[in-house]
């Protein structure tokens, strides 16, 4: 009698895939740090000693544990799927927090005393609350996510994509773009097509090797610069800051405004990417990621760090490159590596910025794409809605910055004159308030509204109120009756769906290459102990 026992496939540690992936995630990561490094020089005036000696140690320990747990995850899914094309989440320092907890919570602080150990204590009680509000979500982001249509949630992290992610980068690019386009173009034909290089050579190294080469070749860099930072060098082991992040919580009071709101993003974006990677093919348990994320950000705060870790944008970016377990926990190893001996000062000195850059394009371009390829085509008005409330975020972000650089504020200028000069910016601002769970609600509403389904469009138009109005969406604090105008406008938009749904008119009918329904109640991973097969079959599109 032939045997019906499965076949088992070896499971790699690292396979030629893991390579390119692990040079471009960790190109990624290594950019954000050099960021967050520079804005707590520059910006706070944090200690030298304090930036390489604490802050990045603390961090390193908070990304090497991450990177791990989340190979684990991997392999575990791997192995109960049989599957050897499972790909790691990716994980590093959230990008809008690092420049959210340094302008907004920190900055002012120093500017008010000008004291940075008191702004380091503020930011770190913030990023402490931060990591408590993901542990919170951890329990209540499966039940959205069951109920959120795809087009939704990967239309608003598609907008994070294009802004935050993309734009700067842009144009860091495109101010030494004798440096960046070569490498933007060998990345592009490495990881969007199926040619290689010869011997197989990592795509990401070459393209990082040859914008280093113009970048030095053209005078962009300079040897003594690299000579000063490598004095620098020193080992750090990080150790707990109970006593600076009791400090901070004492007084967190007025951190809980933007505190509670960027939690809620936190987990809303964590869910976000869950959906992105189980769209490109593996299904991850959301409790599981969130609760890692959660306690990452409340580990590195009390080690020390104010800067919030995150599960990443562009899994499927890395997937496509070929990466599977290894290149997660070899990014987490060594990045920590580098904060542990201070090297960070040394690489900002030899690598080009506008030789790194690119590869963020590049995970710009993956998942902009994936909210309209992984979605039905009828859907496609509603990715679009999702994305709107980003790119006000990210233009209000610029007027800001721009009107500071200048010496002066919006409100100083005044709405009638920028309105008048074209600029819609209070509008705007209104808009981009809690963009990731306003693009949420926005686009959920006109799916439901173009699938004929007008009770959950007004479901979600009637949370689209309660939000608005407690400030959690479109309001600049939280506070009761933050925006009531908005969130009158919410609550006519439900009772107008709420209208037509007393007609009860049909469904709208699944195009052929949609398959079912968008909606799937078993979608959701409310239910830890079912299979990542069930549910990575559950969330597939069509």
């Amino acid at each position: 009698m032939a045997s019906t026992t499965p076949t088992v496939t070896p499971l790699l540690y690292w396979v030629r895939g893991d390579t390119n992936a692990f040079f471009g995630f960790g190109v990624n990561v290594l950019v954000n740090v050099l960021t967050l490094t520079g804005l707590c020089l520059a910006v706070v005036n944090l200690p030298e000693g304090e930036v390489f000696g604490t802050i990045l140690p603390a961090l390193g320990i908070a990304l090497v544990a991450g990177n791990i747990y989340y190979t684990y995850l991997a392999r575990r899914l791997a192995r109960r799927e049989n599957r050897t094309d499972v790909t790691a989440l990716p994980y590093g320092p959230s990008v809008p927090h690092m420049f959210i907890v340094i302008f907004v919570i920190m900055l002012p602080i120093y500017l008010r005393t000008q004291d940075p150990v008191r702004a380091w204590e503020a930011g770190l009680a913030w990023a402490f609350i931060i990591g408590v509000i993901v542990l919170i979500g951890a329990f209540v982001g499966p039940y959205i996510r069951r109920y959120a249509p795809r087009a939704a949630l990967l239309g608003t992290l598609a907008g994070i994509s294009i802004t935050f992610i993309s734009m700067n980068p842009a144009g860091q690019m495109w101010r030494m773009a004798w440096v960046a386009l070569p490498v933007f173009a060998l990345l592009l034909i490495g990881l969007l097509t199926d040619v290689k290089l010869p011997f197989n050579f990592p795509i990401g190294l070459a393209a990082l090797l040859l914008g280093t080469a113009i970048g030095w070749a053209g005078g962009a860099m300079s040897v003594p610069d690299v000579t000063a930072a490598a004095r620098d060098i020193a080992v750090a082991v990080p150790s707990f800051k109970l006593d600076l992040l009791g400090a901070g919580l004492a007084d967190m009071a007025p951190l809980l405004a933007t505190a509670i709101p960027l939690g809620v993003y936190n987990f809303t974006e964590g869910m976000t990417n869950v959906e992105s990677a189980a769209t490109a093919g593996d299904n991850y348990n959301l409790r599981s990621v969130l609760l890692a994320d959660g306690a990452g950000a409340v580990i590195g705060a009390a080690l020390g760090s104010p800067f919030p870790p995150a599960v990443y944008v562009g899994h499927p970016g890395w997937k496509a490159a070929g990466g599977r377990s290894g290149y997660s926990m070899a990014t987490g190893v060594v990045i920590a590596l580098l904060c542990f001996l201070g090297m960070f000062a040394l690489l900002g000195a030899i690598f080009p910025t506008a030789a790194i850059v690119p590869i963020l394009l590049y995970i710009g371009l993956l998942i902009g794409a994936q909210a309209f390829q992984a979605t039905p085509r009828a859907h496609a008005a509603a990715v679009v809605a999702a994305l709107i409330p980003n790119i006000a975020a990210w233009a209000t972000g610029q007027i800001d910055n721009a009107l500071a650089a200048a010496g002066t504020t919006a409100a100083a200028v005044g709405d009638d004159a920028l309105n008048g000069a074209g600029v819609i910016y209070d509008g705007l601002l209104v808009l981009g308030q809690g963009a990731i769970l306003a693009g949420l609600v926005l686009g959920a509403v006109v799916v439901f509204i173009i699938d004929r389904r007008f009770v959950r469009a007004a479901i979600f138009a009637g949370s689209g109120a309660v939000l608005s109005f407690i400030g959690l969406i479109h309001g600049e604090r939280i506070e009761w009756n933050a925006n009531g105008q908005v969130a009158l406008g919410y609550l006519f938009v439900a009772v107008i769906c709420a209208v037509f749904a007393l007609g009860r008119p049909a469904p709208r009918e699944p195009d052929p290459e949609e398959g079912e329904p968008d909606q799937q109640p078993d979608r959701a991973d409310l239910a830890s102990e079912r299979t990542d097969t069930d549910r990575r079959t559950s969330a597939l599109p069509g």
